[in-house]
């Protein structure tokens, strides 16, 4: 399983495997730290050979080579790219130097087959999206293979996969890039069944001069009235031994941790988590994850049951639903919404107005719902008739529905 961190600036790129404790990070430079692969392609002016992260880096300092930046601003904004008198799609390029990176682990004697790939970003955009699953198909990867989260989702992941200890209680991390700050401060509801959980994110504060000073204060603050379990750093602005006082606020009844390369491990950790869903124990809601249950009540095999449709916690941009039912009663649809948090469910009932009249139980209709929002879905069903009996009319109704 191969995470990756992406940015305009870098990629970083960790993977795992069920027979290790934990996720490893591919470093440019073996036994360093140093995991940052720069965002960058070049292709030799008269041969179409592509060099990418710091090969390529290097080789830009030559006048060999034709350099692409800023790969990922520029596949978002449908760029057309002119390299050496051909022109390239920039979403190619994309997949170009993701294809390359994805194959790091292998050069650490690691398994060829990947079973999945997840990318995580600062913020995921409809936008965003769209070129990522444009991505996924270039590199011929299914639904089942590819995922992406944003980076509260990643640290979600990687938080909840450490030792119990370490998130008994809230969890914080804080991130410094040059002179700003932000944090995300996980917490669990422990009353429910699966746990919800949410991440709240701060907004960025400056670090002025007497840098450790400042820092402490923002610990102060947000560690006031929280019992909080650990605490994780990651980002350069951390860099430079700075911290004095600021660590032993941290410290102080708590675990902490720096690093670089948490987003890239909690992306192989989403990864895994994908396999065994039915046992995770724990919903995250986001702000990319629908707010609410949909399902509907139906009788299966002779059995009253609960067929879900949308699950909360699932990602809105990627989650969709559909099945096939057969009519009994009125010409009608319920549908049951939930909270996650809660046991009662709302019921909101659609009459398919102008449906052919026809006995009872021979009318087969097919029920869509596709997100549109966190917490709006829309809902399209269609007549499909019964077999020969009873032709469909192809007649569909639309319908938007919120929590």
């Amino acid at each position: 399983m191969v995470g990756i961190d992406l940015n305009d600036d870098y990629a970083m790129v960790s993977f795992y495997q069920q027979n290790m404790k934990e996720p490893e990070t591919f470093s440019t430079i073996a036994g360093s730290e140093n995991y940052h692969i720069p965002m960058l392609l070049a292709r030799r002016k008269n041969i179409a050979m592509w060099y990418y992260g710091e090969e390529a880096k290097k080789m830009a300092k030559t006048s060999e080579v034709i350099c692409v930046d800023c790969l990922l601003r520029r596949a978002v904004s449908g760029e057309v790219i002119g390299v050496g008198g051909e022109n390239y799609d920039a979403v190619d390029l994309l997949a170009l130097f993701l294809r390359k990176v994805m194959e790091l682990p292998q050069k650490l004697g690691n398994a060829v087959k990947m079973d999945r790939l997840v990318l995580t970003v600062d913020r995921l955009t409809r936008e965003n999206m769209e070129v990522f699953w444009k991505v996924a198909s270039r590199l011929e990867l299914t639904a089942q293979q590819f995922m992406v989260v944003d980076h509260k989702e990643s640290f979600y992941y990687f938080a909840l996969n450490q030792q119990e200890e370490l998130w008994l209680h809230d969890v914080f991390l804080f991130g410094c890039e040059k002179d700003l700050v932000y944090s995300y401060d996980l917490k669990r509801d422990m009353r429910t069944r699966p746990q919800v959980v949410s991440i709240h994110e701060s907004g960025r504060h400056a670090l002025r001069e007497e840098r450790d000073k400042d820092f402490s204060d923002i610990l102060t603050r947000a560690f006031e009235n929280r019992i909080v379990s650990a605490v994780y750093l990651v980002g350069d602005g951390f860099d430079g031994g700075w911290m004095k006082n600021s660590l032993n606020i941290m410290c102080r009844g708590r675990r902490a941790f720096i690093g670089k390369n948490l987003f890239s491990k909690g992306a192989c950790y989403a990864a895994a988590v994908r396999d065994k869903e039915e046992n995770w124990p724990y919903i995250y809601m986001g702000e990319n994850e629908m707010k609410f249950n949909l399902s509907l009540k139906v009788r299966d095999k002779g059995k009253v049951a609960f067929y879900n449709l949308i699950s909360a916690g699932k990602n809105w941009f990627e989650t969709r639903g559909e099945c096939e039912v057969i009519l009994t009663g009125t010409p009608e649809v319920d549908f049951w919404k939930q909270l996650p948090n809660s046991r009662e469910a709302k019921i909101e009932t659609l009459e398919l107005t102008d449906l052919p009249r026809r006995p009872d139980r021979t009318t087969r209709i097919r029920i869509s719902a596709n997100p549109v929002a966190d917490d709006k879905i829309e809902i399209e069903i269609k007549d499909l008739g019964f077999g020969e009996f009873f032709r469909g009319t192809d007649k569909v109704w639309k319908y938007t529905m919120v929590m």
